[in-house]
């Protein structure tokens, strides 16, 4: 049984920091691909980091060089820095596992096995 659940989320000024973490269980994280969604009201979900179960990892253009997706498969773990906010990063952020590969620019809803509740984060300016 998998279950995922994301915490860190807050609000935080424009150009702040956040850190959000995903804990896994019922499952070995080594064997699946994970990542970082985000949605934002009235908007669709869209990928934002991604990490293979090798360890390759992927970025929406959005948030390369300002987020780090990393993942610790002793911990079953999966955490998002996220530096130098903006506005437009605000709204809802899962996490997710896939036994198959996926991106953060390549992936389908029906890939993934699980998907966590979401954490909110709101940018304020």
């Amino acid at each position: 049984q998998v279950q995922l659940a994301e915490s860190g989320g807050g609000s935080v000024q424009a150009g702040g920091s956040l850190r959000l973490s995903c804990a896994a269980s019922g499952y070995t994280s080594s064997d699946y691909s994970m990542g970082w969604f985000r949605q934002a009201p009235g908007k669709e979900r869209e990928g934002i980091a991604a990490i293979s179960s090798r360890g390759d990892i992927t970025y929406a253009d959005s948030v390369m060089g300002r987020f780090a997706i990393s993942k610790d498969n002793d911990k079953n773990t999966l955490d998002l820095q996220m530096n130098s906010l903006k506005s437009e990063d605000t709204g809802m952020y899962y996490c997710a596992a896939s036994r198959f590969w996926f991106s953060a620019n390549n992936w389908s809803s029906y890939r993934m096995d699980d998907w966590g509740k979401g954490t909110l984060v709101t940018i304020s300016s």
